[in-house]
């Protein structure tokens, strides 16, 4: 039963990652036909923003190694971004006709050499041209900005610290920014000062995203946190798919069907069908060859059962 709440949007854009960083994370290669169908389904329950693949290199993430192949096999449109680490994977991202693209930065200097092997300034310095050719070319680009909470080897992120890079990443021309606890310990209160320092130093709350894994349970406190701050946009995938190859404190992902289940409680609109977005899921995970990790899929599927 739909129960508002003050102080919420009445509209939630869900940014879909699962194809991407959900399927990133798996230790087998997923067939390109089954991910072509996935995101065809994600498509179909409503979601209007999938993020789809990545264009990095084959021997860094072998999952994702058939972007090529597998945007072919997708009709060309908005709202199919692609994650890009550097020139190279731009050329091969225009190549293929895509019109939106992603960065991917460290508010940590451990995280950016283990995952991009360059110190945080390095790293911008590595993709200031790929945003300006990026813009150039018409392109909208996001930035995501990982270990904003906290780091498996740093500890505690000061707000100031992860403020100061994400100031630089939009700077860069960053349309989107997309604050991401990329190992699941932040909490509410964390969440809404860090959202707040941000609006603080110039960047509009239009302007950022969300993005929270689950390893302590804490991603949907941590999302309504940030929505009461004013945040509109919410990265989340199906099924609760995915983590992060370089940092394996990352569990999943928050679960889509879990947003969804509570947004459509709390009466904010997302344009999504849950019971598409879970017959999905469950899908999925019958191709995957084991149970979805959402609560809201294992929940729903066993009543479906019934």
């Amino acid at each position: 039963m739909p129960v508002p709440l003050d102080g919420l949007p009445e509209r939630v854009t869900i940014y879909e990652v699962g194809p991407r960083d959900g399927l990133q994370n798996e230790s087998a290669v997923v067939p390109v036909a089954v991910k072509a169908e996935f995101v065809r389904r994600l498509a179909a329950a409503g979601l209007r923003v999938i993020e789809t693949t990545s264009f990095v290199r084959p021997d860094r993430v072998p999952q994702l190694a058939d972007a090529e192949e597998l945007l072919a096999a997708l009709p060309r449109g908005p709202g199919r971004p692609v994650l890009v680490p550097n020139l190279r994977g731009l050329d091969r991202a225009l190549a293929a006709g895509v019109t939106e693209i992603a960065i991917f930065a460290s508010a940590t200097e451990t995280f950016a050499r283990r995952n991009l092997n360059r110190t945080v300034d390095e790293s911008l310095d590595m993709f200031a041209p790929v945003v300006e050719r990026a813009r150039a070319e018409g392109l909208w680009v996001r930035g995501y900005l990982s270990m904003v909470c906290g780091d498996p080897w740093e500890g505690d992120v000061p707000i100031e610290q992860v403020v100061a890079v994400a100031r630089r990443l939009v700077d860069l021309g960053c349309s989107e920014l997309s604050l991401g606890d990329t190992i699941g310990v932040g909490t509410p209160g964390q969440v809404t000062a860090l959202v707040g320092a941000t609006v603080a130093a110039g960047i509009d709350v239009e302007r950022i995203a969300v993005h929270f894994h689950d390893t302590y349970g804490q991603a949907l406190a941590n999302t309504l946190a940030a929505l009461r701050a004013g945040v509109t946009t919410v990265d989340a995938s199906a099924g609760g798919l995915g983590g992060c190859p370089f940092a394996r404190s990352a569990t999943g992902n928050l679960a889509t069907e879990d947003l969804v289940w509570m947004l459509d409680g709390l009466g904010v609109e997302t344009g999504v069908d849950l019971t598409a977005l879970v017959e999905t899921s469950v899908w999925l995970a019958g191709e995957l060859g084991r149970p979805s990790p959402s609560r809201v899929v294992r929940a729903l599927a066993k009543e479906r059962n019934r």
